[in-house]
C-alpha cells in the first residue's frame, strides 16, 4: 500500500469514552470510507509492537504488527529503547488522571513540560507515518484517552475532531463482569468509577474545542441506526462519501481488512458481520444489580439519555 498525503493539516477523528464502548466496531465500518484508515487504539502501539507486553502483537490484517505493510516503517526501534520511554512517559503523562493539566495546556493557560511535547511529537509522526503508508488523509484513532487527545488537539499540524461515544453504563458493567481472556475482571463499583470519569474527561476535551470539533453519540443509536449513524459521524469527520461501506442490509455490514492496533479480538473478523441490537445486560444484570448501577451514575446517564 502506498500513496501520498497532501502537505496540509492530517485529519484526525479520535473516538474516546470508556472501554467497551463500541469503538473497535464502529472505527472497522468508518475504516471502509474511501480515503480513511482506523488504526485502533494506538496508545497501546508501543507497548504491544516493540516491548511485546500488551494483549496482542497482532495487526487487524492479521499479520504481527512489526511484519504489517502499514507499521512496520513506524516501528524501527533497535533495542526498544524509544519504545520504553514514550511508554513511560504515557504513563507520567497521558493517563484519564493527568486530563486537568493537558486541558489547561490545550486551553492556553500554560504551556506543556518537554516531555509532553516529546509525546506529541512522537504521536503526530506516527499519525503521518500511518497516512502516507496507507493513502488515508484521514486517520482514525480509537485510543479514548482524553488526555491524549487534547495534547493532539493543540497542535497546528493536525485538524482533529473528537468523536465521544457513550455506552450504558449496565452494558459496561455486565461486560466486565463476564471473564474473558483478553480482559481483565473489574467490579461493578470500579467499572462505573472508571465509567464516570472516562466521559466527564471526554466532554472536558470537547468542551474546549467546541461544537465544530466535537460530537458526542451513542453506541446504542449507532446499533438502531447504523447507516444514519455512519453517515453523521463522516460528515463531521470531513467526508462526505459513504457510498463504499457495504451495508448488506440494515443489521449487517461487509467488512474488509483493517490495520487496528489493538482493541476487541472481533476485530479480525472480516465479511459480513452482524450489527446486534440485543443488550444482554438487561436479561442477566439483577435488579439490585441496576439499581445500584444507576444510583452511582444517574446524573450521567439521565445526560446521556438512559433512564432507569
Amino acid at each position: 500500500m502506498s500513496g501520498a498525503v497532501p502537505e496540509e493539516k492530517l485529519r484526525v477523528l479520535y473516538i474516546t469514552g470508556m472501554m467497551r464502548c463500541g469503538s473497535t466496531f464502529v472505527g472497522n465500518v468508518l475504516n471502509e470510507m474511501p480515503g480513511a484508515v482506523h488504526i485502533g487504539e494506538r496508545y497501546f502501539l508501543w507497548k504491544n509492537a516493540l516491548l511485546r507486553d500488551g494483549t496482542n502483537t497482532l495487526c487487524g490484517c492479521g499479520r504481527d504488527l512489526l511484519e504489517c505493510e502499514v507499521w512496520s516503517g513506524r516501528l524501527r526501534d533497535p533495542g526498544g529503547w524509544k519504545a520504553r520511554r514514550l511508554w513511560d512517559l504515557q504513563q507520567r503523562f497521558l493517563r484519564t488522571r493527568h486530563t486537568a493539566p493537558r486541558l489547561a495546556e490545550l486551553r492556553g493557560h500554560r504551556g506543556p513540560p518537554p516531555e509532553v511535547v516529546e509525546l506529541g511529537d512522537a504521536i503526530a509522526d506516527t499519525l503521518r507515518g500511518v497516512a502516507e503508508a496507507s493513502g488515508a488523509p484521514l486517520v482514525i484513532d480509537s485510543s479514548k484517552n482524553a488526555a491524549d487527545a487534547a495534547v493532539l488537539a493543540r497542535r497546528p499540524d493536525l485538524d482533529v475532531r473528537l468523536l465521544h461515544l457513550v455506552r450504558d453504563p449496565r452494558a459496561t458493567v455486565t461486560s466486565y463482569l463476564a471473564p474473558k481472556d483478553y480482559l481483565e475482571r473489574m467490579s461493578a463499583a470500579r467499572t462505573l468509577s472508571y465509567w464516570a470519569a472516562f466521559n466527564v474527561a471526554s466532554e472536558a476535551v470537547g468542551g474546549t474545542l467546541g461544537d465544530r470539533r466535537y460530537l458526542r453519540l451513542r453506541y446504542e443509536d449507532f446499533t438502531r441506526a447504523p447507516r444514519a449513524v455512519i453517515d453523521e459521524i463522516a460528515r463531521f469527520a470531513g467526508t462526505e462519501d459513504t457510498s463504499a461501506i457495504g451495508f448488506a442490509s440494515e443489521r449487517s455490514v461487509v467488512l474488509g481488512t483493517n490495520h487496528t492496533v489493538t482493541g476487541n479480538p472481533d476485530r479480525l473478523r472480516q465479511g459480513t458481520i452482524e450489527i446486534r441490537t440485543a443488550e444482554p445486560w438487561r436479561e442477566t444484570m439483577s435488579a439490585p444489580g441496576r439499581t445500584a448501577a444507576y444510583a452511582g451514575v444517574a446524573p450521567l446517564m439521565l445526560r446521556y439519555g438512559y433512564h432507569r
